[in-house]
């Protein structure tokens, strides 16, 4: 294999203020770690970027330590709604679900409608969809997610968001996510979150729009943060377009975060690169965020810095 064509991975599992609602430093880091290891052979062996995007958001939706699939927050009426979104940048196809219900992976429903003519689907679209595909009735509800949204009506949900037992105002920030670069240079992403907990009923994320998740021949970013931050500066497509029209990876994404700063969002971005690059960036305190470069496993949990990344 050429440089270029040594497979790479970045997942993450939100952004935030603190890890100690997740289980801490070593509980975290071995989580995301262990997902990049298992979603890594799958590109070892030859399977496409998309694949690997689609597993590394099942195993990341699966764990209750994060916001998406099981472990999601409730919203303002105690039900919970996610969003996910898969991007293929080789054909360049964005396919996504909003506020969807009762399912164990919304990026398997993102994956379906891939192929479909219509590719985006709100809460009933993916309602009918689920029928159709017969997945079994799923609730995605844990213990600590209800105690959450208990304490938080027992004060007429007067905190600022949901998280009050757990996480503080993590929980608002949390998100998954998976940008891969396969053996044939093809570069994918996907996202998927709970939301941010206590939102208005309907109120829509950037993980199903091009703000929170794009990719193209070029590049691939997924983010996490404040959504409402994230769609203000259309993150994700901004860096990937950036990209595109001849910026270094890391030069689009220190350029995007600048911007953000100034703007005081409250964000996190993780990025590759066609040519094999990796870059993530924050304005948040912290980002989970692991990797494979090729050669080693690595992660951003003990990184302060407010700047960015950017290795080969």
């Amino acid at each position: 294999m050429s440089n270029q064509n040594i497979p790479k991975l970045i997942i993450h599992g939100g952004a935030g203020s603190s890890l100690k609602g997740k289980g801490g430093l070593t509980a975290v880091r071995e989580s995301l770690q262990d997902i990049v290891k298992e979603v890594y052979q799958l590109l070892l062996a030859g399977k496409s970027a998309n694949e690997a995007v689609i597993l590394g958001c099942q195993l990341l939706e699966n764990n209750p330590r994060f916001n998406a699939g099981t472990g999601s927050v409730l919203q303002s009426d105690g039900q919970i709604r996610m969003s996910a979104s898969l991007m293929d940048g080789d054909a360049q196809r964005f396919s996504g679900v909003i506020n969807v219900s009762r399912v164990k992976n919304p990026i398997d429903l993102a994956k379906t409608l891939q192929d479909k003519e219509d590719r985006i689907l709100s809460d009933y679209g993916s309602a009918q969809l689920l029928r159709e595909l017969g997945l079994p009735i799923y609730d995605p509800l844990t213990d600590l997610r209800l105690q959450e949204w208990i304490e938080e009506r027992k004060g007429n949900f007067s905190s600022k968001m949901a998280g009050v037992v757990a996480e503080g105002d993590n929980a608002r920030r949390g998100t998954i996510g998976v940008v891969a670069l396969d053996a044939m240079g093809r570069v994918s992403a996907g996202t998927s979150t709970g939301g941010k907990g206590l939102e208005y009923v309907g109120r829509v994320s950037d993980s199903a729009m091009p703000a929170g998740n794009y990719a193209n021949g070029v590049a691939g970013v997924s983010c996490t943060g404040i959504g409402e931050d994230i769609i203000d500066e259309c993150l994700a497509a901004k860096v990937v377009i950036r990209t595109s029209d001849g910026m270094s990876l890391y030069d689009a994404m220190a350029k995007s975060m600048e911007e953000a700063k100034v703007n005081k969002r409250d964000l996190g971005a993780i990025a590759l690169s066609r040519d094999g690059k990796i870059a993530w960036g924050k304005t948040s305190e912290i980002l989970l965020a692991a990797y494979h470069d090729g050669n080693t496993i690595n992660d951003s949990l003990e990184w302060n810095d407010h700047t960015l990344v950017d290795t080969i």
